[in-house]
């Protein structure tokens, strides 16, 4: 670490240069927010803030930055995507301070080498101090109007892959212990659709936020159905508040460059998100633990697991050795659950086949599953063994089959179909949709299609609809 100040780079063009103007443009900004009195009740632990040029985005911004005012915090880390140096990985700033027109913001040094010594891969950053970066540098001033005295922590993702992710959000883990410390994700949503599209988008990825969908989230912006440059900063955000017992998520505001311009033909979304741990309420809560049918949710290890089962059951069959059950299941895995296994070869479909109806132990259920999906799907040939190192695995844990006598309780996004007409029947899981971009009545069409029916059918008297929800997860190289 050094005893260097990293400049202003961005003062006079993306924020005023002007001390006097900068204060008073975020506390107006700050005055126009809603206030978070109640929420002082719950530990903040994590917030998403954009970074677009603060006549553009700020009041969005300001509304996370007064979510944190007046609460106590040892340091504040800020994750943002490098827009322009280009590397490898995450690091940190190995400077002293960050300057703006208010003064300069110190980093914490001791916590910033933690991070690097953490083994993790998170390096000191590489430049100069030369290279412009709003991501990070945007979020100074709010800092210093926001949470007087705080010092902070610059992070850089010059790569937002699942492996920099997780090596990054492992890394506070192990280096923040007990210290009151802020998580800070710097990100803008989708750039440069128009105003309608922009809001769908930003809506649905917003939702996983809500959710603290991680894996969902890192499928969806995989798929580019999710867009947000800073999404890698989003996904660490999540799942080190997630580590730290965040039950409960709120979009305190959103926005898009077309409110502010008037210019709706392109525009960039902007959110503030806020991540709390209700303190004072233990661990009665929902959404930590339940889907929204009251189903239990996998952890993140769970998930791990299920994908390593099936890995290791096509294995098995393409080697004929037994592996051996290295995985303990746990009491979550051996409940009766439907699943869907998904194989895809340089993301193109490889194989899909599952189980409707809860009759064997999940995690038997994706074992076999898989096996199927590899060398029993009709419309592929067998899974040869110079194929494995291409395959990723997908599985969809399926909550119980749901009649409806409407089909405005579709939820598109949410809900899979299952239709069923005299003998036939057809079924599509609920990321099918999204990723056709689908609305209700083509997704019920299409759905009746696959039954080999009609794509009107699904109005016929005799058709019977079920919908269902799924925990979706996956390999994402």
């Amino acid at each position: 670490m050094k005893d260097t100040i990293r400049k202003a780079l961005l003062a006079g063009t993306w924020y005023h240069a002007s001390p006097g103007e900068l204060k008073r443009q975020i506390e107006t900004f700050a005055a126009e927010a809603p206030s978070f009195e109640e929420e002082y009740k719950k530990t903040l632990l994590a917030v998403v803030t954009p970074h677009a040029g603060i006549d553009y985005s700020g009041r969005v911004a300001a509304c996370a930055w007064k979510a944190a005012a007046g609460r106590s915090y040892d340091t504040v880390i800020v994750i943002g995507p490098s827009h322009r140096a280009r590397f490898k990985g995450a690091a940190v700033y190995g400077g002293s301070g960050y300057e703006s027109p208010l003064g300069i913001v110190p980093v914490d040094q001791e916590l910033a080498a933690r991070l690097v010594e953490s083994g993790q891969g998170v390096v000191i950053e590489g430049d100069d101090g030369r290279i412009p970066e709003n991501a990070i540098e945007l979020q100074v001033p709010f800092i210093q109007v926001m949470l007087p005295g705080v010092p902070f922590v610059p992070v850089t993702m010059g790569t937002q892959d699942r492996k920099t992710c997780d090596g990054l959000a492992a890394a506070i883990i192990d280096s923040i212990g007990d210290r009151r410390v802020l998580i800070a994700a710097s990100s803008d949503l989708s750039h440069y659709l128009g105003y309608e599209e922009a809001v769908k988008t930003d809506s649905d990825t917003l939702a996983y936020l809500k959710r603290r969908d991680i894996e969902g989230f890192y499928l969806s912006v995989e798929r580019g159905l999710s867009q947000a440059c800073g999404s890698g900063a989003m996904a660490v955000a999540m799942t080190v508040a997630q580590a730290r017992g965040c039950d409960e998520t709120r979009v305190l505001s959103y926005a898009n460059s077309g409110d502010v311009t008037g210019d709706k033909s392109g525009v960039v979304g902007y959110a503030a998100v806020a991540f709390f741990r209700n303190d004072e309420s233990g661990d009665e809560r929902r959404h930590d633990g339940s889907t929204e049918e009251g189903m239990p949710e996998l952890t993140d290890r769970e998930k791990r697991d299920l994908l390593g089962i099936a890995r290791a059951r096509i294995e098995e069959n393409l080697t004929e050795k037994r592996t051996g059950d290295t995985i303990t299941p746990t009491a979550l895995m051996k409940q009766p659950r439907g699943a869907f296994v998904t194989l895809k070869k340089r993301g193109m479909l490889r194989g899909c086949i599952g189980m409707i109806e809860p009759s064997k132990p999940l995690h038997k259920t994706v074992a076999d599953m898989a096996r199927a999906a590899a060398f029993d799907d009709p419309r592929f040939p067998p899974l040869a063994p110079s194929e494995l190192d291409e395959i990723t695995f997908e599985i969809s844990v399926l909550t119980p089959l749901r009649e409806i006598r409407d089909v405005e309780e579709v939820e598109v996004g949410r809900h899979g179909l299952y239709i069923v007409k005299g003998g036939r029947a057809g079924l599509l899981l609920p990321q099918v949709a999204l990723e056709q971009h689908w609305d209700r009545t083509t997704f019920l069409e299409e759905t009746c299609r696959k039954a080999g029916l009609s794509g009107k059918a699904w109005k016929d008297r005799d058709t019977v609809i079920y919908v269902f929800s799924a925990e979706v997860f996956g390999e994402y190289y």
